[in-house]
């Protein structure tokens, strides 16, 4: 028979999003740890938070983790950047379970990559007016200069599966052209929609700056804290049947289709929930 500890060990990561840019971080997940099972759900009723206030985001957040916690998961990751932000340290107190965001990871990354002091970060409104990765990074290097720019329409465009199409480009090189006069070597991928623009923006970008991405720093962050804390899964592959479960508050089917484009893993059904419920 199973202990306990070997029971906790099996049970899965939630990972929750405003809708389908945490499927990036979900991506991650899968191919760093493999043996790790996943309770994915996103807020597609509610998208997109970055243009919501604090209270709302920080009520939804909690809605989403009563419900993962009926999921009986060991650990939670807030995979939108702009909850991470306004919500993160509220929901943290309340629970007894590791949780972890996607703007610290970058953060520290962004910090550790830059040569000259200058970092851009782009990311949704709220991401940028929360002040939250120029702050994080100034705690690992007060010299260096933070420039934010916020990119609302790259949400939309990525879930219409715009991803190298030419409107995309030209709403890219608008949003950018501030931020490359700054001098910037260091860009963070602040949203974790725009890691699905990666090739585009780094064409846009050039060499010379270096990308960061929140969801694959999120990934290792995870692996060291399941590591800390006892909770690895050290077994055999992801175990048991469906080991990746999908939850959403609406549109399933568009979700389904939008998740099978960009996941390693084949997602057969995903279960629309009543989030106001919990």
């Amino acid at each position: 028979m199973e202990n306990k500890n070997e029971t906790i060990r099996k049970a899965p990561i939630g990972v929750f999003d405003s809708g389908v840019g945490g499927l990036t971080v979900a991506r991650e997940i899968m191919r760093n740890l493999p043996n790790e099972r996943i309770v994915y759900f996103g807020d597609t009723a509610r998208v997109p938070y970055g243009s919501k206030s604090k209270d709302t985001i920080i009520r939804y957040a909690k809605q989403i983790i009563r419900f993962l916690r009926t999921q009986d998961v060991k650990a939670i990751v807030i995979a939108c950047n702009t909850a991470s932000a306004l919500a993160l340290e509220e929901v943290e107190k309340e629970l007894d379970i590791p949780i972890i965001g996607v703007v610290e990871p970058g953060a520290r990354v962004a910090a550790a990559t830059t040569k000259n002091g200058k970092i851009g970060v782009i990311g949704t409104e709220s991401t940028i007016n929360s002040h939250m990765y120029p702050q994080l990074i100034k705690e690992y290097r007060p010299d260096v200069t933070v420039f934010g720019k916020a990119c609302p329409l790259f949400c939309p465009l990525v879930e219409e599966g715009w991803l190298k199409d030419p409107v995309t480009e030209e709403v890219a090189k608008r949003y950018l052209k501030d931020l490359l006069k700054e001098d910037i070597d260091t860009l963070i991928l602040g949203c974790t929609h725009y890691p699905l623009l990666r090739s585009l923006l780094s064409g846009l970008v050039g060499d010379q700056i270096q990308l960061v991405n929140p969801a694959y720093e999120t990934a290792k962050e995870l692996e060291r804290l399941l590591k800390k804390e006892n909770l690895a899964n050290e077994g055999e592959k992801a175990p048991g049947k469906e080991p990746y479960r999908f939850f959403v508050s609406d549109a399933a089917d568009k979700f389904k289709n939008f998740a099978n484009s960009i996941l390693p893993y084949d997602i057969e059904t995903t279960r629309k929930i009543n989030i106001e419920e919990y």
